[in-house]
């Protein structure tokens, strides 16, 4: 489903059906409105105005389009922060927001909740029941957290709730240390500076909480107001790996997860992207919808360059090959005034196309070629990267290294992983892990003693695991475990890391993976069982870790568990990986391509998929390992040739025609 983000309320009426012609012409299915809209829909308190939506929606349906309604509590009105200037965020620093941006609201606010409910509920009486609303977006990308007196009050409760009493907070968090011991909970602050571990990680679990709620407010409107084929959303934005909050958790109470990749400065990295798309997927295991892709630029990047030609067509198909069932750009047309006038668009402020719209509408025609192979399928994996939002936030308040970032840190893994298997999934370490012959942890810092056990059931079981370093150095209250690295996994291991060390220069490395180097982070290992065996040690580097073992590994079970204590060079962690993946058992990749050509593979109802990208700088021929059915060229062949940005999408067994 092809779709963009539209907005009637800024246009005269008798402009509508020009843009809705031109998007029907392009190949657009769906449009989405509303989300910016409050002040239309409620130009002042209680005075609805909802019949120019319907009057929108009505016209849409009459080109073949479809309409996912925003709810517009993104952006309140003036009357309503002027009338309740408590409903306002309030910055860290302690200064109240005003009018005139977005997102100024408090998340916290129980006025502006009520509001919200209250528009909420107008929309889902009128248009719950409408045919041609199929979707609705809760709000508009989650982003800002409130240090507002109400927030604080909310948080010292929320801790009171967790905790029962501050004799047992005080113990976990173990506020001895620097006097932190608190007698009251109102005492306890609520920052996000350098400040005590244990209260970090429970205020941005605090903060997910909140989100939660706000998001759980509206839904519960909608849930009793509309009908069931129309499904409840969000959108997700921050680029995908945004940590403000816990994006698993909230996608668990939708109907279908949304999110926005953009590129912003740069050219897209389909590794990278491709990734994110993964990580959404793994929010509730199924496809999604990508409900704002950047028609060729922004306006907000150092510097907002386009992407080149065909690049953005490319980056569409990327999406689908992971799983995106919709994707939908911001913006249709530009806004004549506003904070984002030189944001990229298919229709200029005169209302007639820009180049790009040549390129999408290409797209359109394409999905709506192939839409029905298509149609039931997802991809699917032998392989995952877990991916914890606790142990992600653990690192970064307090990385001792600047040279660590956790998302480049997973892709070290993720891009031979990719390369090599063609297909991965990327997960919260609590799901159940039977599907996977591979599970790979990077930094998966915090360790409980219950996830321990699931991890170590997953082996026993016949699962192969691989654990990444700083793995179990934190309990769930982010305390450091008393056994050292990997934690309660340390007697499934068979051994522990004796001393980490944050690395000025590369330490030399060589074993059965093969030689290079360790970079930013080396842990020294020891064994403590017979069978735990050494697969890596150091050479000569700062003393510490000369001669000493930077990896081992042991069978438990009918599995077996493997601890990287380093990060590798690139060339040696693919070395790594293709060992990691023939000890466990993976499939080979399908199809053979060179470097720069990404295969995406999509099953189900009885079809297979192939979706092959050349994002390299040259044409690229791809010999098939069969005769396949070319669904956008037609005919059967066993050979492509892809010039650059060119894709193909085949099908093994004929698809649907």
């Amino acid at each position: 489903m092809l779709g963009s983000a539209w907005y009637p309320e800024q246009w005269p009426e008798t402009r509508w059906d020009a843009d809705l012609a031109l998007m029907q012409q392009g190949g657009f299915k769906m449009v989405r409105i509303g989300e910016f809209a409050w002040s239309s829909l409620e130009p002042s308190e209680g005075k609805f105005d909802l019949d120019w939506m319907e009057r929108a929606i009505s016209a849409a349906a009459a080109h073949g389009i479809v309409t996912i309604i925003g709810t517009p509590t993104d952006a309140p009105p003036a009357w309503l922060t002027s009338k309740y200037p408590e409903t306002l965020r309030v910055a860290e620093g302690g200064q109240r927001m005003e009018h005139g941006m977005r997102r100024q609201f408090s998340y916290s606010s129980a006025k502006y909740r009520e509001l919200c409910r209250l528009m909420v509920e107008q929309l889902a009486k009128r248009f719950g029941h409408n045919p041609n609303v199929i979707a609705w977006q809760i709000d508009n990308e989650y982003t800002e957290d409130s240090f507002d007196d109400e927030s604080r009050g909310l948080w010292h409760r929320w801790l009171e709730a967790k905790y029962g009493s501050l004799g047992q907070l005080n113990q976990q968090w173990m506020t001895a240390y620097w006097s932190q011991t608190y007698s009251a909970w109102d005492q306890i602050p609520m920052n996000t500076g350098r400040n005590n571990p244990g209260l970090l990680l429970d205020y941005k679990r605090f903060v997910t909480d909140e989100w939660r709620g706000f998001q759980k407010n509206q839904l519960d409107v909608l849930r009793r107001y509309v009908e069931p084929r129309q499904l409840i959303t969000t959108n997700l934005g921050g680029l995908g790996w945004a940590n403000r909050f816990n994006r698993r958790v909230i996608a668990g109470d939708l109907d279908i997860i949304g999110w926005d990749p953009y590129v912003g400065q740069g050219h897209f990295d389909y590794q990278r992207i491709g990734a994110t798309h993964d990580l959404v997927r793994g929010w509730r295991r199924q496809n999604f919808w990508v409900l704002e892709m950047q028609p060729g630029f922004v306006d907000w990047a150092g510097v907002s360059n386009s992407l080149n030609k065909g690049e953005t067509r490319a980056m569409m198909w990327n999406a689908v090959g992971h799983g995106a069932d919709c994707v939908s750009f911001w913006q249709w047309r530009a806004g004549l005034n506003g904070q984002e006038q030189y944001h990229g668009v298919l229709v200029g402020a005169d209302g007639q196309p820009v180049p790009m719209y040549d390129e999408i509408a290409q797209a359109g025609a394409e999905f709506a070629k192939v839409g029905a192979a298509i149609a039931g399928t997802s991809p699917e994996a032998q392989v995952a990267i877990l991916h914890d939002y606790d142990s992600r936030w653990s690192i970064d308040f307090h990385k001792q290294t600047n040279r660590w970032d956790n998302v480049d840190v997973l892709m070290s893994y993720y891009r031979p992983l990719h390369d090599l298997a063609q297909s991965v999934d990327i997960v919260d370490p609590t799901f159940s892990l039977d599907r996977y012959k591979l599970v790979v942890a990077p930094g998966l810092i915090v360790m409980s003693p219950e996830l321990a056990k699931h991890l170590t059931d997953y082996v026993e079981q016949g699962g192969h695991l691989v654990l990444g370093p700083r793995s179990g150095m934190m309990n769930e209250f982010n305390a450091l475990n008393p056994e050292r690295q990997p934690g309660p996994l340390v007697a499934a291991l068979g051994g522990r890391v004796e001393q980490f060390y944050a690395l000025l220069e590369d330490a030399p490395v060589a074993g059965k993976w093969g030689n290079g180097s360790a970079t930013i982070w080396a842990e020294r290992l020891s064994t403590k069982t017979a069978d735990a065996e050494v697969v890596m040690r150091y050479g000569k580097s700062n003393g510490w870790l000369d001669g000493e073992p930077a990896a081992i590994t042991r069978k438990i079970g009918r599995g077996t568990i493997t601890y990287a204590g380093a990060l590798f060079d690139a060339r040696l962690t693919r070395a790594m990986t293709a060992s990691l993946l023939e000890a466990s058992g993976v499939a080979p990749a399908p199809l053979a391509v060179p470097e720069g050509v990404e295969v995406c593979r999509r099953i189900g109802g009885g079809r297979t998929v192939f979706i092959v990208l050349n994002f390299s700088n040259a044409d690229q021929a791809i010999a098939l390992p069969r005769a396949m059915r070319d669904l956008l060229a037609g005919g059967e062949t066993s050979r492509v040739v892809l010039p650059r940005y060119g894709v193909a999408v085949l099908s093994e067994n004929g698809g649907a025609q």
